[in-house]
């Protein structure tokens, strides 16, 4: 039976997390390159509420889900937490150590939230029957709504960047701006097929689900220089 306390982690997760390359800001509406007549107005470029050029610091963490949990207690896998990942309150954090985020109004582009945050040193683990599974270094790139991470398998790699979690953000929040920090929660993580497909082969299961839900998002990053 898996239980949740302060060194154990029940969690697939970033991912991101889900982790990601860094996403463009389309413009596929604004044609304004092509020619036109001096009289032409031209379409402004939408204003960001928030742009990040360099995160340094805080936190991306997933609350998990119950679902989850008790999927991990079926399949006898025993999860752990990976260099400067912890679990809080029920949620698996890993801290930002890099990146960078641009955040626009809900429905002036789309993806309205684009860039990459970058989580070097920490991860998660799961366990079972001598082998073990890292997933490390987990990149979230909210344009394109994935995660990818290095993974390991008994200490040797397995695939590099590779696709790990996905991310869903309809249930996303609007910005959350507090003292110094700025929030986006709500968006839910899901195993990807590409994880769910490599955890099967390793643990010799037919179990594991792409579309799993894992929890839900809370990315909290500094926008002080310094803090």
């Amino acid at each position: 039976m898996i239980t949740l306390n302060k060194r154990i982690v029940a969690g697939v997760a970033v991912a991101m997390l889900s982790v990601p390359a860094l996403a463009a800001c389309g413009s596929s509406s604004d044609d304004s390159s092509s020619a036109s007549s001096s009289s032409s107005t031209s379409t402004k470029a939408p204003k960001p509420v928030a742009s990040i050029d360099s995160l340094q610091g805080n936190t991306t963490q997933v609350t998990l889900d119950s679902g989850f949990v008790k999927a991990l207690q079926t399949l006898k896998l025993t999860p752990g937490v990976v260099g400067t990942a912890k679990l809080t309150n029920g949620a698996l954090v890993f801290p930002i150590t890099g990146g960078n985020v641009t955040v626009f109004k809900p429905g002036q582009v789309s993806p309205y939230v684009i860039g990459q945050i970058q989580h070097e040193g920490s991860g998660f683990s799961l366990s079972a029957g001598g082998t073990k599974v890292e997933i490390t270094n987990l990149n979230v790139d909210p344009g394109v709504s994935r995660v990818y991470g290095d993974v390991s398998v008994n200490g040797k790699t397995a695939a590099t960047s590779a696709y790990v979690l996905k991310l869903d953000g309809r249930t996303l929040k609007p910005l959350s701006a507090g003292s110094g920090t700025a929030t986006l929660e709500g968006t839910k993580v899901e195993v990807s097929p590409v994880a769910a497909d490599l955890l099967n082969k390793t643990f010799k299961t037919n179990a594991v689900a792409g579309g799993l839900l894992v929890g839900i998002a809370k990315i909290t990053v500094n926008t002080t220089p310094g803090q």
